[in-house]
This record gives structure tokens, C-alpha cells and sequence, in this order.
């Protein structure tokens, strides 16, 4: 169901212009010029409905934010906007729990409404652990997490937090004090940051005290950012917006690092990281298997590289359903590797060769052609303590399953077993 964003605004221009960004987000906008509009338009509605409200702050019919009471009392997360930029209108906005406050300062004010009606959506499966022995100070935290729709944990020391981490591993963010009871707040930081890479894990510190030394202390000792108490709302806000877009550009580029661009598998590089570290003391009992694509070449020069691209996607998507519970990477051209761990020879060539068959029964339609492909297989299962040794013994086979006439899983497994 696609979500609805009300939109409260009684300039043209702007409702024109925040329910173009709504849609732009995926979202249905819901327009109303006024707090009277606003009831009748959500009356049939639920909030479940609704993802959030946008509001102004000033209407014909709401002078002094009538309209953001309407809408929070609606259980609906609330945006304020406001062409009035004073202290006073911001610390009547901020008397309401409310998401955020957005001045209309400038057009970069529209790009960041736009990136937090996304951040909305995004925020459900992101967890923050706020640790703090102040009860208060950690309620304060995580009231305005939660308006954020962030999953939120509290720990009072440092050991109950490294026991969160642990039982939550969706938690991408600690705000941690600046002191703790039972352990220092700069060694909680450096141990964090010894078991979490910066690309794992964004710690920010929220300090008391007001000591010039202190930010560099945590920086240094493996803090991503730094606030002092009492803080400013929006800047708290914006900064773990900041740490949590900071950890899914690291992700973006990880993954591009580790993908392969045109199949969507991991590449080469990724497979060899992943299995050395996953296992860096191989099963007595698994399976590798290395397949090649008969002919390929043939397809390219019949029916040219765009057909050859999608004869590679359609291989790449039928082995990434069929091995979705092991690893699958493409290491180059036509050529692909399985790693079963924990497989006996029996079901690894069982499921290589169920494999081959479906490969060999499917058709790739592209450009008004119909391309058939078949696939040679070289499979071991001997022992061996490291995967360049397991790869070496797979190529060896698949050489053979060539020569043999191609299409064919070629095994160092007993020929008995072969059934």
C-alpha cells in the first residue's frame, strides 16, 4: 500500500511544490489549504494510512499552530515548516513532540524536507543504543530518536551496552556520555571502535562536562562526532541524520566494490574475502565447484555482446535462486564459483547436477532471439586447507569436463556415488 504524507499549506506555491517531493519519495500526497481541509481530508483516514504530516506552522484558520496539535494529536509524525524565523516560533514548534523544524529559508530547506520523508521510511530497521546512567537524559535521546521512527535501546553502563550490540546487531549508532559508572567513557569508546570498523559503527558522545580537551580525547580514541548538553534539537538531529547517511555511503561504495556490475553477484575479490575470513579453517566435509559457460564466444559472435550480457544474467539469477544458501560468485567472463561448506560429495554433485540440467532446459529471449546455453562443471570435494588449493582441483575437472564433451559435471568424487 503506498504510504500518504498530509500536506497542510495555505500558499499554493508551496503545497504545490512539497507534494511534488512527496511524490518524487514515493509517497501520496494529501493536500489541505487549511485546518478545517485538513479534518475533512483525514476523517475517512486512518494513521496507519499515513507516513507523516507536513505542516505550516501559520494558517488562516491556526495563526499560532493549531494545526500541528491536529496533526500530532492524530498520531501522525509531525514536520513543521514555517516562513517565520524567530526564536519564539521555533520554541513554540519545539514545545510540541514534533519530528523536525524547517524554516523556508532557502531551496536547499525543500532538498532536506525531501531527504527526510525518506529517512522516515528508512529509520524502522535502523537501531540507535543511547548508554547514559542519567535517566533523564536518556529518556530526553530517545523521545526524539523515536520521532524519527529510529528502533531505539537504553543501556545505564558500558557492559549492558556491549550486551545490546551483541543481541541487536541492526544497531548502527551508540550516542554514548561523556561518563559512565563502570568504566571509563574514552575506553568504552576505543573498545567500540576496536570491535566495530568505522564503517560498522558511528559513535557519537554526548558530554556534560565542558572541558576543551574532551572532543579530541574521544575523536581520538575512536568517536565519530561530538555534542555537548544542552544541544540544539535540530543540530542533534542533523548529525545522526549525517553519521547514519555517512555509514550507507560506506555501503554503497562496499558494495560496489564487491559486486560484480553487470550480474549482481559478488565478484572475484569479494568471494576471496569472504571465504578466508569466514573460513579460515576450512570443513573437513564441503564442496567447490567451478562452471563455465559452453561456447560462449559463439553467442557473442551470433548474436552480439548485448545478447551475451543477458545470457550471463539470466546464469547469474538462476544460480543465485538455486545456491541462495551458499556462496556464489562470478570471477570473471563466463566463469563461476560455488563453495558448499558442510556438503558431502553425494548432495553437492546432486545439486551441481539439477543445475546443469536447468541451465541446459532454459531459453533467454533477447532482441527477438531465443539463445540456448549449456554449462561444463568441475567439482571436488577433497580435502584441502585452503581455497586457492579447492580451486586448483575444480579447474583440473573442469578442464576435463571439456575434453569429455562439455555440458557434464565432472567429479573427483567415487563414479559409484555418482547417481
Amino acid at each position: 500500500m503506498q504510504r500518504k504524507v498530509l500536506v497542510i499549506e495555505d500558499s499554493s506555491t508551496s503545497l504545490k511544490l512539497v507534494s511534488k517531493l512527496v511524490r518524487k519519495a514515493g509517497l501520496q500526497p494529501v493536500g489541505a489549504r487549511s485546518l478545517t481541509e485538513a479534518r475533512v481530508r483525514f476523517a475517512d483516514s486512518t494513521p496507519e494510512e499515513y507516513l507523516c504530516a507536513v505542516v505550516d506552522y501559520h494558517l488562516p484558520d491556526a495563526p499560532h499552530g493549531e494545526a500541528i496539535d491536529f496533526a500530532v494529536e492524530s498520531y501522525l509524525p509531525t514536520i513543521v515548516v514555517t516562513g517565520q524565523v524567530n526564536e519564539e516560533t521555533r520554541a513554540a514548534v519545539w514545545a510540541r513532540p514534533v519530528v523536525d523544524y524547517i524554516p523556508k529559508e532557502n531551496a536547499q530547506v525543500y532538498d532536506y524536507l525531501s531527504r527526510l520523508m525518506a529517512r522516515l521510511q528508512k529509520n524502522k530497521f535502523i537501531g540507535i543504543l543511547v548508554v547514559n546512567p542519567n535517566r533523564s537524559q536518556r529518556n530526553q535521546v530517545t523521545s526524539l530518536l523515536n520521532r524519527h521512527n529510529f528502533l531505539t535501546y537504553e543501556a545505564s553502563h558500558g557492559s549492558e551496552a556491549l550486551d545490546k550490540l551483541t543481541a541487536h546487531p541492526h544497531i548502527q549508532v551508540v550516542i554514548c556520555s561523556d561518563k559512565l559508572p563502570d568504566v571509563a567513557a574514552t575506553e568504552f569508546v576505543a573498545r567500540l571502535r576496536k570491535e566495530y570498523s568505522r564503517g560498522e559503527l558511528s559513535i557519537m558522545v554526548l558530554a556534560n562536562d565542558n572541558s576543551d580537551l574532551l572532543p579530541a580525547r574521544f575523536i581520538k580514541s575512536g568517536a565519530t562526532d561530538f555534542l555537548r548538553n544542552p544541544f540544539c534539537y535540530e543540530e542533534f538531529l542533523c548529525r545522526v541524520t549525517m553519521l547514519i547517511e555517512l555509514l550507507e555511503r560506506v555501503a554503497d561504495i562496499r558494495r560496489a566494490a564487491n559486486t560484480d556490475y553487470l550480474t549482481g553477484l559478488p565478484n572475484r575479490r569479494h568471494f576471496f574475502y569472504i571465504l578466508n575470513h569466514q573460513y579460515r579453517n576450512l570443513p573437513t566435509k564441503q564442496a567447490l565447484a567451478l562452471l563455465d559457460l559452453d561456447y560462449f564466444k559463439r553467442v557473442n559472435d551470433r548474436y552480439g555482446h548485448d545478447s551475451g550480457d543477458a545470457v550471463l544474467k539470466s546464469v547469474a539469477s538462476l544460480l543465485a535462486s538455486e545456491f541462495a544458501d551458499v556462496f556464489v560468485a562470478r570471477l570473471g567472463g563466463e566463469e563461476f564459483c560455488i563453495y558448499l561448506p558442510g556438503f558431502s560429495a553425494e548432495e553437492a554433485f546432486r545439486r551441481l547436477e539439477r543445475f546443469r540440467q536447468k541451465v541446459e532446459h532454459t531459453r533467454i529471449e533477447n532482441n527477438g532471439d531465443v539463445i540456448s546455453i549449456t554449462t561444463s562443471i568441475g567439482l571436488t570435494t577433497r580435502p584441502a586447507n585452503n581455497i586457492e588449493a579447492l580451486l586448483s582441483f575444480a579447474d583440473s575437472l573442469l578442464y576435463q569436463a571439456k575434453n569429455d564433451g562439455r555440458n557434464q559435471v565432472c567429479s573427483d568424487m567415487p563414479v559409484a556415488a555418482e547417481v
